[in-house]
């Protein structure tokens, strides 16, 4: 059990940490990268202000949504309006590339290293910039599947096309009846494959994620790893942040690195072996893959 007093958060972004973190990073055996909704903040993927009114502006002047998040929670009157909305939030936070390249970035960085992500990011933003499909654990589901709403199967089901058609063809806020999405073995409505309560569907991909992050851990938790943990908060703390303070504290080899804005802590007990970096990831991902690159070219 961690005690509650924890390590002072650095202000702005320490470059000495930074350059701690470069060291570490050539030096581990290992990379296990925890990602949560900052990560893809940093990239772009906002949910606020001028990408919400981009894309939702008809939403907003009819509804009053203040954000894409709410707005998905909102008791629409139709499955049509519903699926009108949904479609485009998935389009645009599935299908489209976030702005800015720290996805490829933090690619740069890692390629080359014995690396697994662990994330609850829904975005797919990963396997866009490049990583190994194999080294990717989505806990939390996937905004490019759908499941059945009962569920009446353990299976989900790709939705590229079926959203595609949606956004396409809506009009007034609404798709045409016939592209709502249906169960094809019970004919139940089709919701998204996204952890919500109980019915939420673990289809064989995401066990055999579950199965291989579990032996890249199991095969490596005694070398000399580094649990490099972006954006991650307290919504869900029991996937990444616990389990990362517990693994490091477990293993003297180990170091936790924790870059967030504005909670970037480390429990007492593993403060001297973590590194908080206070910032924007993208900037730290920067200042990172710039001092690569200068290394390489003073050895060359």
């Amino acid at each position: 059990m961690f005690t509650a007093k924890m390590a002072l958060k650095p202000q702005g972004i320490d470059r000495d940490r930074v350059k701690e973190l470069r060291e570490k990073l050539d030096s581990a055996e290992a990379v296990v990268i925890g990602a949560g909704a900052g990560l893809s903040t940093s990239a772009g993927f906002a949910y606020t202000g001028q990408r919400f009114r981009k894309y939702f502006s008809d939403f907003i002047d009819r509804y009053g949504f203040q954000d894409m998040y709410s707005g998905g929670f909102y008791p629409f009157r139709t499955p049509e309006e519903h699926w009108a909305y949904w479609s485009r939030y998935i389009y645009v936070n599935r299908y489209m590339d976030p702005p800015k390249p720290v996805y490829e970035n933090l690619l740069e960085l890692v390629k080359d290293k014995d690396y697994y992500v662990i994330t609850t990011n829904v975005d797919h933003c990963f396997q866009k910039a490049g990583f190994d499909k194999k080294r990717l654990f989505y806990t939390q589901g996937d905004y490019g599947l759908l499941q059945c709403s009962e569920p009446c199967c353990q299976e989900t089901f790709d939705n590229r096309e079926m959203i595609r058609e949606m956004v396409e063809r809506q009009k007034n806020m609404r798709i045409p009846k016939e592209l709502l999405p249906v169960c094809p073995h019970c004919g139940k409505p089709l919701t998204m494959n996204l952890r919500s309560d109980d019915r939420f569907v673990e289809d064989e991909g995401w066990h055999r994620a579950a199965e291989r992050y579990g032996d890249f851990i199991r095969t490596r938790k005694d070398g000399e790893i580094l649990f490099l943990e972006l954006g991650v908060g307290y919504n869900t703390p029991g996937i990444i942040k616990y389990p990362f303070w517990q693994m490091t504290a477990g293993n003297p080899k180990a170091t936790y690195v924790c870059v967030n804005y504005g909670e970037a802590v480390a429990p007492e007990e593993i403060k001297d072996r973590s590194i908080c970096i206070h910032g924007d990831i993208a900037e730290v991902l920067k200042q990172l893959k710039d001092s690569n690159a200068q290394n390489c070219f003073s050895m060359s």
